[in-house]
């Protein structure tokens, strides 16, 4: 009897950018890390469910200490661990053994910071496509909101703006890979092509507001639609998007006025 034989094609394997959120590792003490993500969980736990993470070390000064038990902390609290970046020889070594992947990732100190339009603005511009980075450090909020920060610019791949205790306001676009953060309300006046994260810090009253929205992401107080989830009768439209009733709506704010 003659055996079929099935052709197996070979696997096929490209490259390709997904984000990732960044934690950035400060000192060696666990407990203090886990206490961090704790409280940071509490603001919006299920933004972060199953989310991946790279830990960049690099602030740790080549200290090697528990990778297995980082891992461990981390996967706790329902992280994915990806990989470690801007780790040293000895740390490499020790991360490899312990599971994590090694990325390469432009150092901080070699990544200035640009301050037009603002004192305070931070953003990124990396000449490489580095991982998107959602900020893990905690602070309390002011007793009153700030005047709203504008950003008179598009903002880039790779970039993140965040606006601390204040509205954020974008005159220009947000592209694909861009990140815009608010602890109020985001106005953007232009394309939301990236990821918009309005209440932040945990007002669930807050609002996106944008000219044309075609975002990977949206996010009120860590409630989330991805780009396949929005409603398609706003989407390359100009409109808002809420946290009501428990869950996210969208709303058309056309010429023709709003349309639910």
């Amino acid at each position: 009897m003659l055996q079929q034989h099935t052709e197996i094609k070979d696997a096929e394997i490209k490259g390709s950018l997904f984000p990732l959120s960044i934690l950035q590792l400060e000192e060696t003490d666990l407990g203090v890390l886990s206490e961090q993500l704790e409280r940071k969980l509490a603001q919006s736990k299920d933004f972060f469910y199953r989310a991946p993470l790279v830990i960049n070390i690099e602030k740790t000064q080549g200290a090697v200490f528990d990778f297995a038990q980082l891992k461990q902390v981390i996967e706790s609290y329902d992280f994915i661990c990806v990989g470690v970046s801007n780790a040293t020889a000895e740390q490499a070594d020790a991360a490899k053994t312990a599971g994590f992947a090694i990325l390469k990732q432009p150092r901080a100190s070699a990544t200035k910071a640009t301050t037009e339009h603002s004192t305070d603005q931070k953003t990124q511009a990396p000449k490489t496509a580095a991982p998107s980075a959602v900020p893990l450090k905690l602070e309390e909020l002011a007793p009153q909101k700030a005047v709203a920060k504008v950003i008179h610019q598009n903002v880039r791949s790779g970039q993140q703006i965040y606006a601390k205790d204040s509205d954020l306001i974008i005159i220009g676009s947000v592209g694909n890979g861009a990140e815009v953060i608010a602890d109020g309300n985001i106005h953007i006046y232009g394309q939301l092509r990236g990821r918009a994260l309005a209440g932040a810090a945990g007002a669930a009253q807050s609002i996106i507001y944008c000219q044309s929205m075609e975002a990977e992401l949206v996010s009120i107080a860590g409630n989330y639609w991805l780009s396949d989830q929005l409603p398609q009768n706003i989407w390359r439209e100009s409109a808002l998007i809420k946290f009501h009733s428990e869950k996210l709506s969208a709303q058309s704010i056309g010429p023709n006025g709003p349309k639910h």
